[in-house]
């Protein structure tokens, strides 16, 4: 990994902080990995709500990683036959979850939503 590039997407309303549920986001923040470093960030609004647009959209923008709080079984299947790599049960900022998955300190707890949330806070913790 120390040497690949590659692209680590966040579900995200502000940019700062992780939207628990990816399904619920109004944003991605998107941040390209080199050598184990982040080189670039971007803030990118997400597409309209639509069935299946958000993991067609990560497949779209090139993303190898996502990194969220929960999410339905179909947008995780979607992902995963993007060969997308999808991390469950972050929260918190960004930045600190960031710097855990690159320290290999950031394990899923691999918790697929099962049915529609509205709330979704406090479901999912972040395993370091």
């Amino acid at each position: 990994m120390s040497n690949e590039i590659f692209k680590v997407g966040f579900s995200t309303n502000d940019g700062a902080i992780l939207e628990g549920h990816f399904g619920h986001c109004k944003k991605f923040a998107l941040y390209t990995i080199e050598k184990g470093k982040a080189v670039n960030k971007e803030i990118i609004d997400a597409p309209e709500h639509t069935h299946g647009a958000f993991p067609k959209f990560m497949i779209e923008q090139k993303v190898n990683v996502v990194i969220t709080g929960g999410m339905g079984q179909k947008a995780m299947d979607t992902l995963k036959a993007g060969k997308i790599e999808v991390i469950l049960g972050a929260s918190g900022k960004i930045e600190d979850i960031l710097k855990a998955y690159l320290e290999g300190n950031l394990v899923s707890d691999g918790a697929v939503c099962a049915h529609e949330h509205h709330e979704h806070h406090g479901e999912h913790n972040c395993k370091h």
